[in-house]
């Protein structure tokens, strides 16, 4: 069970970084503006595209599933990333300057905490098979 749950947290973790990648690479993407105005010193076509390559890549390595220990930890530094909203852009995620009172796009950005802890059970799942590897590498 605990294999397949962690294969299927990969998959569809992969598919979210995927799709959303695409859309920004599209610039299809919904929250295109907020992306821009948070960091305002970057043309926003590049940096739409360069994220939107990013999480296309991490979602084809979290489905390939090879050094996802290390694929796990920047999809996860990618995603605290989005927390820079919140401090660069408080207006947009909180009602009234309430930080109890998310906007659409504060809860956009607070629910990555799901994507963030799923991004370290993977780490978590991981580690027993790597260590294994190592054990093997370092009997030969």
């Amino acid at each position: 069970m605990t294999a397949r749950a962690v294969t299927l947290l990969r998959g569809s973790l992969g598919l979210v970084f995927v799709w959303f990648g695409a859309l920004k690479v599209a610039d299809l993407t919904p929250v295109a503006d907020l992306v821009a105005r948070t960091v305002p010193w970057l043309d926003r076509h590049l940096l739409l595209v360069s994220l939107g390559t990013v999480e296309i890549v991490l979602g084809a390595a979290l489905w390939l599933g090879r050094r996802l220990r290390w694929v796990a930890a920047v999809a996860l530094a990618h995603l605290l990333g989005t927390f820079l909203v919140l401090v660069v852009q408080p207006q947009a995620a909180f009602q009234e300057g309430n930080p109890l009172l998310l906007t659409t796009e504060g809860e956009f950005v607070v629910k990555n905490l799901v994507l963030i802890t799923a991004c370290l059970v993977l780490m978590a799942a991981d580690q027993p098979r790597q260590q294994a590897q190592e054990l093997i590498g370092a009997r030969k």
